[in-house]
């Protein structure tokens, strides 16, 4: 397992980046995105924390140890302990995910829907992957164009990733995915399909990984969050940042060990939802810590305006419990049920794991309403960091916002909540709860998809006397 030393170290190579209109020449040497290196290396830290190694770290038959995100479940337990995982990662960088989560979902994907060569190859992928320790980034969303027509409906072919060519030695693929997180900071890129695909649409059934410096290959990345941030006034955006883009392919060559699907449009459904099992689950174990800071900011804020008793405060703090522990608890519930399947790979339970995704994504916005009311409009009104850095100022923000608390600690907790909710990382957030790992419609459709409804209709059948016995 490498050091964060020596991840950083791997990102010196010749990919190509665009950001803020120009090419960037060195990931490293750029503030804004250095942010989001930095933040990574979280992921390399953990496995050499005594405190964290046995939750971190996993060991095969060999002796061999390696990430454990990279461990292929085999049991409700092993998902259990994989969402713990994911959640510890979540903790440390700031409420969003690790480098590691997003790539090991495909991971699992790849070899629980894939048979035979195919499959071959993808285990050897992954074998290299967790001996090298490496960081594998997913491009899936395609940008989709018109998104009433299928791939090859569309007025221009490049809408979807897709084959242009092949030889004897590999393929080459045109077009672009969108929402490619972490990809300016990953070492290897897996490209999976994003939809179920009919026989016209073979040449866009695709599925592959390459490394982040292949030729033809150029990452355009999100101008979200740029610029420096005051430490004080951006407690969380200022050290946490995840990298977005736009990430093109133009005839890009990819040999044949490195192709997982080709020409295959009957798998491409079937391998897209398995990566929505898997990722879906990661999305609301990292999205616990949160839940937990929405309901600790809701009451310690209240604590230090001095209104915690009063009674509109109790039942909002109550209605955020309400929330944060069911999404708990469906998470949970989601690896209890897992089942194990394909290739001995236990993955959790479709309809429970999106039964948390849309309780998460649909009440988000609401409980970020309850923990701003607790708050106050000091959220946007308060002093910035250059205030609080001057001496001249900062004695009058002492005098005149103390309350229960301190002035230091009261708007230390104003800013991160602000942080968190109102500011640009807090649209952020607001966004990735609606749209991230798949929408609230989406969820609701894998919901009605999963559920089986023979027992609840044959309970309604014989309580109205239709059938003569009860269901089992």
């Amino acid at each position: 397992m490498r050091t964060p030393a020596e991840y950083i170290e791997s990102l010196r190579d010749e990919r190509v980046l665009w950001y803020r209109g120009k090419r960037v020449g060195n990931l490293l040497a750029e503030p804004d995105l250095r942010v989001a290196v930095e933040h990574s290396c979280v992921d390399f830290a953990l496995t050499a924390d005594p405190a964290h190694r046995d939750l971190a770290v996993a060991r095969d038959e060999t002796g061999l140890e390696y990430h454990a995100l990279y461990q292929l479940p085999e049991s409700p337990d092993d998902l259990i302990r994989r969402s713990r995982l994911v959640e510890l990662g979540s903790l440390m960088n700031g409420t969003i995910p690790s480098v590691k989560e997003v790539g090991a979902d495909a991971l699992l994907a790849l070899l629980a829907a894939l048979e035979g060569e195919e499959r071959e190859r993808a285990v050897a992928f992954w074998d290299r992957c967790r001996r090298d320790d490496l960081v594998v980034s997913v491009a899936q969303t395609d940008v989709k164009g018109d998104r009433s027509k299928a791939p090859h409906e569309q007025a221009d072919p490049d809408l979807y990733v897709h084959v242009v060519d092949q030889s004897d030695q590999g393929i080459v693929v045109r077009g672009a995915k969108a929402h490619t997180s972490l990809t300016p900071n990953c070492n290897e890129i897996v490209v999976l399909p994003t939809r179920a695909m009919g026989a016209a649409d073979a040449d866009w059934a695709v599925s592959f990984a390459i490394p982040a410096d292949t030729p033809g290959l150029s990452m355009y990345v999100s101008g979200y969050s740029a610029g420096e941030r005051h430490p004080w006034e951006y407690p969380i955006s200022s050290r946490h940042k995840m990298l977005e883009t736009l990430t093109v392919f133009e005839n890009v060559f990819v040999p044949w060990e490195r192709v997982f699907l080709f020409r295959r449009p009957e798998l491409a459904g079937p391998l897209a939802l398995r990566f929505v099992d898997f990722h879906r689950f990661t999305a609301v174990s990292y999205k616990l810590p949160l839940l937990d800071a929405l309901v600790g900011a809701a009451a310690e804020i209240a604590r230090m305006n001095g209104v915690l008793g009063a009674g509109h405060i109790k039942e909002k703090l109550t209605q955020l419990v309400i929330y944060a522990e069911t999404v708990r608890t469906l998470t949970e519930a989601a690896a209890i049920r897992g089942r194990t399947g394909a290739h001995g790979i236990c993955r959790p339970d479709s309809g429970t794991t999106n039964l948390a995704k849309y309780t998460f994504a649909s009440r988000y916005h609401d409980a970020v309403r309850m923990v701003q009311e607790c708050a106050g409009a000091l959220l946007v009104t308060g002093p910035g960091g250059d205030d609080w850095d001057s001496p001249e100022v900062r004695p009058v923000l002492e005098k005149y916002f103390g309350a229960a608390a301190p002035a230091g600690e009261r708007l230390a907790m104003m800013n991160m909540i602000s942080d968190l909710t109102v500011r640009e990382y807090g649209g952020y957030q607001t966004i990735l709860a609606v749209h991230a790992e798949g929408s609230i419609e989406a969820e609701k459709m894998q919901i009605l998809r999963e559920y089986n409804p023979n027992r609840a209709v044959g309970r309604a059948r014989w309580l109205a006397r239709l059938d003569e016995n009860p269901p089992s």
